[in-house]
């Protein structure tokens, strides 16, 4: 930031305002001594937050203002400036969006020394951009510089979509895909002087690819390059990539976080002085606070208030919700693998995944050995999970077509659970090349288990697969209207 000369009536402010974070950390340094739940609960929103500026509001307040009045001229420049905190307009910071931010970074910084903030934005797919573009500016001493990232191959298609065509097609930027994530020389054979950073989903969306994330940080780091995680499908209940040395982590806060469906959100969360032999020296010590008041200040893709609040509500009771999830899959998981009907089940969870042993050294579900139902450490694999079905395509759709309890939508993460054909869905646009890349074939459902019991889930399941061989009942639209489908039952 350049530097400037304050007038005495802008000091005054600034000084005010260092007293208030000279508070903030020690609220931070009470907060940080307390477990995940606790956090989660409470975030940075103090009883002193309260009684002194909200009206003793027990939950955090919506803030559904655009802008911020300032007392006069000289908080107004300090405001302005950056000098002192603010929620100036809302495009680029509110207070709701501040209470947010605060407990998304304290959770999955949870266990970690040092430091991490976040920038929250208004989906997941704002979050990949809003963390990745920075790195991928004109080297203005190099610019004719051929700039390049690696990412792993299996990853949500909007991902996909984002990394080859929105950067690949139209910016010239290469992304070298991981095919193997597991071969080490493969990392190592795709980076160069040019490399900006690693970007990687784990476990992947939605064939559960999942990689030695500790042994890539160690390469990347020795390169100066940034790791950046999608950390959606696991959460910070189960596996947390900044404790063990990752530099960034994407969420696309709609997901598990927000587990009731109202709004869509996404996260940003950074530890403080990441590593990067590319940026300035503003972006690699606080990268967050950086997109927030630099990048994501001009391009506008910053959180809303409502979905700020209605998203910290959902979050705090992340830790129960991700067990009883990860616990009802598991169980649907294992009735799918002796199906006679199913060609291969994906999900980490199983013993019988080339990857289990793997994914059972990073995800565990978090504070399990302070917790009375268990008192000891405690795998866990989340609710998502993958298996194709045998006879192919048709058979597949037919079945998927059968289910009457389990919704058929593109989301994920839901308290009710949710399937989805990624080939015909949310990896259609990859094409078929793409596709067999990323290993999405079309007899592929992707299965979100949620917080049902799960003896309806297996129930709707196997008379689902027992349509394979018969006549279904399904819904059919027969009249559209401006908000959707209306339909009525037919059978076919």
């Amino acid at each position: 930031m350049t530097e400037m000369k304050n007038s005495e009536g802008v000091q005054r402010y600034i000084d005010a305002a260092g007293k208030a974070a000279e508070r903030k950390a020690k609220d931070i340094a009470t907060i940080k001594k307390c477990k995940f739940d606790t956090i989660a609960v409470h975030g940075l929103y103090t009883m002193n937050e309260a009684l002194n500026f909200n009206q003793g509001s027990l939950i955090e307040p919506i803030y559904m203002s655009t802008s911020q009045g300032y007392r006069d001229s000289d908080e107004m420049e300090a405001a302005l400036s950056y000098q002192v905190p603010t929620w100036c307009y809302s495009r680029i910071g509110n207070p709701s969006m501040y209470y947010f931010e605060n407990t998304m970074a304290l959770l999955e910084s949870y266990g970690m020394d040092g430091e991490a903030s976040c920038c929250a934005t208004s989906s997941g797919m704002a979050a990949i951009f809003s963390a990745t573009e920075p790195f991928l500016a004109v080297d203005p001493q190099n610019p004719k510089q051929k700039i390049n990232f690696v990412s792993t191959c299996q990853v949500y298609g909007g991902t996909f979509q984002q990394f080859a065509v929105r950067k690949m097609e139209e910016k010239g930027i290469e992304c070298r895909w991981i095919i193997n994530s597991n071969d080490m020389n493969e990392w190592e054979s795709k980076i160069d002087e040019n490399t900006r950073f690693i970007y990687g989903e784990l476990p992947s969306n939605p064939g559960q690819a999942f990689f030695d994330l500790d042994a890539v940080i160690k390469m990347a780091h020795a390169h100066g390059i940034p790791v950046i995680i999608d950390n959606t499908v696991a959460t910070p209940a189960l596996m947390r990539p900044l404790a063990r040395g990752a530099d960034i982590v994407i969420q696309s806060v709609t997901k598990t976080l927000a587990t009731s469906g109202f709004g869509i959100a996404g996260a940003v969360i950074a530890r403080k002085n990441i590593v990067s032999r590319f940026g300035n020296d503003d972006m690699k010590k606080d990268f967050a606070m950086y997109l927030k008041t630099l990048p994501n200040r001009d391009n506008g893709q910053n959180i809303s208030p409502m979905n700020a609040i209605l998203t910290l509500n959902d979050m705090r009771t992340l830790r129960s919700k991700v067990d009883l999830y990860s616990r009802n899959t598991m169980a649907v998981a294992t009735f799918l693998e002796s199906h006679a009907k199913i060609e291969k089940v994906n999900y980490l969870g199983l013993e019988s995944h080339p990857l289990h042993d793997l994914a059972s050294q990073y995800m565990y579900l978090v504070d399990a050995q302070f917790d009375s139902q268990y008192g000891q450490e405690v795998n866990r694999y989340g609710h998502l999970m993958s298996f194709c079905v045998a006879g192919g395509a048709e058979k597949t759709r037919k079945m998927f077509d059968g289910m009457q309890r389990i919704w058929r939508a593109t989301d994920l993460g839901r308290v009710k659970s949710v399937a989805t054909i990624p080939a015909i869905s949310t990896h259609s646009q990859q094409g078929e090349e793409g596709r067999k890349l990323a290993d999405i074939p079309a007899n592929l459902v992707r299965l979100c288990v949620g917080g049902e019991h799960p003896d309806d889930v297996i129930a709707d399941l196997d008379q689902a697969l027992a349509c394979i061989d018969g006549k279904i009942q399904t819904q059919v639209p027969y009249e559209y209207s401006f908000g959707g489908a209306s339909s009525g039952t037919i059978n076919r």
